[in-house]
C-alpha cells in the first residue's frame, strides 16, 4: 500500500512539472506576440506623427514665400509709382517754362539758358540739386544710350569738344522719335524732336538722374556759381 502511494505521487508530480514547462514557454510565446504587435503601433504612430510635422513645415514655408513674394511685389510696385511719379512732376514743372525767352546766365522766368532751366526744374519738381553748367551736369548720373532713353532722361549736345546744351527728355515714341524740352537760343523754351539734322548731329549722349526708386543717382553736386558757356 505504502508503494502504491508513492508511486501515485511521483507519477502526479511528474505530469504537475511537464505541464508546468510545457505551458511556460506558451505564455511567453503569447506575450512576444502582443510586444510585437504593440510595437508595430508605436512605429506606425511615429511615422505619422512625423510626416505630419514635415507637413506643417512646409506649409509654414510655403506660406512664407508668398508673403515674401507679395512683400517684393508691393514694393516694386510702390518703386513703380514713386518713380513715375517724380517724372511726371518733372515733366509738369518743365511745361510751365514754355515760352520763357532765353537768356545767357539767366536763372528766371524772366530769361533762362539751358542749364539754368534743367536745375530749377528738377530741383522744383523732384528736390535735387544739380551742378550749375551743362558740361558739369553731364557727370551727373547714369549714362544712357539713345535707344534706351526715357521720359526724364537728360540730353546732352555740343558743338565741338565741350558740351554746352542739355535738355530733358519729353516723350519716346513707339517708332523711336525722342521729343525733349529744352531752352533754346533762338524761340526760348520750347519742345524740339532729336530727329531734327540740326540736333541729332550735335547730340553726344543721355543720362539719367532719376534712378527707378524715384530718386537721385548717387550724391549730386550742389550749385556752382556760373553761367553756361555756349548757347544752342
Amino acid at each position: 500500500m505504502f508503494y502504491l502511494v508513492a508511486f501515485v505521487s511521483t507519477v502526479s508530480l511528474q505530469s504537475c512539472v511537464t505541464n508546468y514547462v510545457v505551458s511556460k514557454p506558451a505564455t511567453y510565446t503569447k506575450e512576444y506576440k502582443t510586444d510585437a504587435k504593440l510595437a508595430s503601433i508605436d512605429t506606425k504612430k511615429m511615422e505619422q506623427d512625423k510626416q505630419q510635422l514635415i507637413n506643417s513645415f512646409l506649409a509654414e514655408k510655403a506660406t512664407s514665400l508668398a508673403n515674401a513674394k507679395n512683400t517684393i511685389k508691393n514694393s516694386e510696385i510702390a518703386k513703380s509709382i514713386r518713380h513715375n511719379k517724380t517724372i511726371d512732376n518733372i515733366l509738369t514743372e518743365a511745361a510751365t517754362y514754355l515760352g520763357t525767352p532765353y537768356r545767357y546766365g539767366g536763372m528766371t522766368r524772366n530769361g533762362i539758358d539751358c542749364s539754368a532751366f534743367v536745375l530749377s526744374v528738377f530741383g522744383a519738381a523732384a528736390g535735387l540739386s544739380l551742378p550749375r553748367v551743362a558740361a558739369s551736369q553731364a557727370q551727373e548720373g547714369e549714362k544712357i544710350e539713345k535707344e534706351s532713353l526715357q521720359k526724364g532722361d537728360l540730353i546732352f549736345f555740343s558743338h565741338g569738344r565741350r558740351i554746352s546744351h542739355v535738355g530733358i527728355v519729353e516723350s519716346v515714341s513707339e517708332d523711336g522719335e525722342v521729343k525733349f524740352i529744352h531752352a533754346a537760343t533762338s524761340k526760348g523754351v520750347m519742345i524740339s524732336s532729336l530727329n531734327d539734322s540740326y540736333c541729332e548731329s550735335k547730340y553726344r549722349f543721355g543720362k539719367r538722374v532719376i534712378n527707378e526708386n524715384g530718386e537721385a543717382y548717387n550724391n549730386l553736386a550742389t550749385t556752382t556759381p556760373a553761367s553756361n558757356g555756349t548757347s544752342f
